[in-house]
């Protein structure tokens, strides 16, 4: 079943912006739409976001315990996502290397600013 698009609600916009615009640009994934303020939409240049943060109404509580795993097109791609990530403020929940999920699963975690765990993963 394809996912149209995900949507995380966060504490700070302009803060998990600033660590996905930073953190998806090896991967090629750019921002696409910033409506009023309060909602920014992320993909691939010339098609539509997949990824929407939206700033959490006052009151509400930010997504928290989400699990976002990115394709990359090859190893550098992810080394290259956790160095962006790690420089961009997050914390460090892996650093790429080989994983036992499967034969030759190549992957580094980050935590986004509300602390959802933020995988890049490349596939033999």
């Amino acid at each position: 079943m394809p996912i149209n698009h995900l949507q995380i609600h966060v504490a700070d916009l302009e803060a998990t912006r600033k660590f996905y615009s930073a953190a998806l640009e090896p991967l090629g994934i750019k921002e696409l739409y910033h409506y009023e303020g309060d909602v920014v939409g992320y993909g691939l240049p010339g098609k539509k976001p997949d990824i929407w943060l939206r700033q959490v109404k006052e009151g509400r509580s930010p997504s928290t315990r989400v699990h976002l795993a990115f394709n990359a097109d090859n190893r550098e791609q992810v080394e290259k996502f956790h160095e962006a990530a790690l420089k961009a403020g997050a914390k460090d929940n892996g650093a790429a290397g080989e994983r036992d999920y499967f034969p030759g699963y190549y992957a580094a975690f980050a935590f986004d600013p509300d602390g959802n765990n933020v995988e890049v993963v490349h596939l033999p």
